[in-house]
Order: structure tokens, then C-alpha cells, then sequence
């Protein structure tokens, strides 16, 4: 990896054609074209050594599919990490993976950059996930083709907190997860609307009273409904965190 003060992603994949994919447009692209971040996308099938490419063979014990060969893999790795001072995490995308957060996303964000290996057919041997003492993370509770739709959505979510790819720090903090809450319904013009039904529908009254702490109030309070409504799982840590907060 050539030395850069970017926050770089090296992805490993079968089908680095994938890449950036929608990573190339709107803000994020923007960022990449002007080297705010970097993206280094390597083939692992240029490391097989036959001429068929093989990269994966038949899993011990039995069973449907085929699994990655930890030779291929070792070697893939071996051609994108710095032996010398590559700070970046490995990260195996997998459905059995810790679930990804915003937590996580912003510590990534915090970090020199990442390396993320993307695993096709039934995974990778294990063995050379421990020997790199590789990090696996989930995107969901769902089974994707391939690793590469889900290190979109990592590179996403991280590369829109990096320093001067979004907006405005004050809308990054107030969005999802960013408090431990879901967002609150956002309004914009026209104030009254009238939908398919004919049903007249406007924009909550405290939004256009121009009273800024109520506002706030309002905000909170829709936030922590919603959290509390539609995903009690978050609610709760929520609430125990700051029922921990308030004994202090």
C-alpha cells in the first residue's frame, strides 16, 4: 500500500468489477475523485496458481458448496497489508459476524483505514481468518451473494463521517443510532399537502412556531417514541444507559 495520509480501503475480492459501485457516486465519489479517501481493490484470484484460477475446493466433512482456500487468501492478504506499519483492521464480511453498528462505524471512521476481505461460495477456511486474527462482521441477520454488497454498505456508512465528505457536523450527530435513538420524522414544503385520498395533511405545529427549545423537546420526544416503538432492543440500552447516567 503506498504511504498516504487518506483514509484508504483496500477490498479483497473475486469480483473487483463490483467496485466502487455506488461508492462512485453522489458525495462519496465526489470525495474519492479528489482523494479525501481511497479505495484499493484487489482481485484474489490473480494469487491462484493454476491455470483455471482456482481459488476454492471442496469443504472437509462434507457438505454442499465450495470454500475458499486459506492459501489464496493468505496470499492475498499478504500482497495488500504493509508488514511494516499497516494499522488497519482485517475485516471478514460474514453473516456470522458481530452485527455492524454506528458504534463501530464511527470507530472505523477514527481509524488510518480498513481491509475488507469478501468471501464467495460457502466462506473462507477459518484457519487463515485466525491467522490474521481477522474481525467478522455481519450487515444483518440475512445471507447476501457474496461479501461485496455488504462492504459497500461498511465503506457507506464510514465514509460519509470522514472530515469533508458530508455536511455539516450538527446533522451527522442528530441522525439514527448517533444517541442511542431512531431519528425523528422530518417535514419540509408545503406545509399543507393533500395525498392520493384527498386527505388534507400538514406540518406538525411546533415546527413552524419558531420556538427552538420546544422544537428540540418535540424532537427528542418523537425519537425516543419511535426507538421505543419500533425497536425495543435499543430502547432498552437506551433507557439503562441513562438510568446509569442519572445515579451517578
Amino acid at each position: 500500500m503506498a504511504e498516504t495520509s487518506a483514509w484508504t480501503a483496500t477490498v479483497l475480492s473475486l469480483f473487483p468489477e463490483m467496485f466502487p459501485g455506488s461508492l462512485g457516486q453522489s458525495l462519496a465519489g465526489k470525495a474519492l475523485a479528489r482523494g479525501a479517501w481511497q479505495l484499493d481493490v484487489r482481485d484474489i484470484r490473480a494469487q491462484a496458481s493454476d491455470l483455471h484460477g482456482s481459488v476454492d475446493d471442496m469443504p472437509f466433512g462434507g457438505g454442499a458448496g465450495m470454500v475458499m482456500r486459506p492459501d489464496i487468501v493468505d496470499s492475498a492478504l499478504n500482497d495488500a497489508v504493509n508488514p511494516v506499519d499497516d494499522q488497519r483492521p482485517i475485516i471478514y464480511l460474514t453473516p456470522r459476524g458481530r452485527p455492524l453498528d454506528q458504534a463501530r462505524v464511527q470507530d472505523l471512521a477514527n481509524d488510518p483505514g480498513v481491509i475488507l476481505l469478501c468471501g464467495r461460495y460457502e466462506g473462507v477456511d477459518q484457519r487463515v481468518l485466525d491467522a490474521w486474527q481477522a474481525e467478522e462482521i455481519s450487515v444483518g441477520d440475512y445471507v447476501l451473494s457474496g461479501g461485496e454488497p455488504a462492504a459497500l454498505v461498511l465503506l457507506d456508512a464510514v465514509v460519509r463521517l470522514l472530515p469533508g465528505v458530508m455536511g455539516t457536523a450538527e446533522s451527522l450527530s442528530e441522525e439514527s443510532f448517533e444517541r442511542g435513538l431512531l431519528e425523528y420524522p422530518h417535514y419540509t414544503r408545503p406545509a399543507d399537502w393533500v395525498d392520493r385520498q384527498g386527505q388534507k395533511r400538514s406540518v406538525p405545529d411546533i415546527l413552524t412556531s419558531g420556538h427552538h427549545g420546544r422544537i428540540a423537546e418535540w424532537r427528542k420526544a418523537q425519537a425516543e417514541q419511535a426507538t421505543r416503538t419500533r425497536r425495543p432492543d435499543l430502547w432498552q440500552r437506551y433507557a439503562a444507559k441513562n438510568d446509569e447516567g442519572q445515579k451517578r
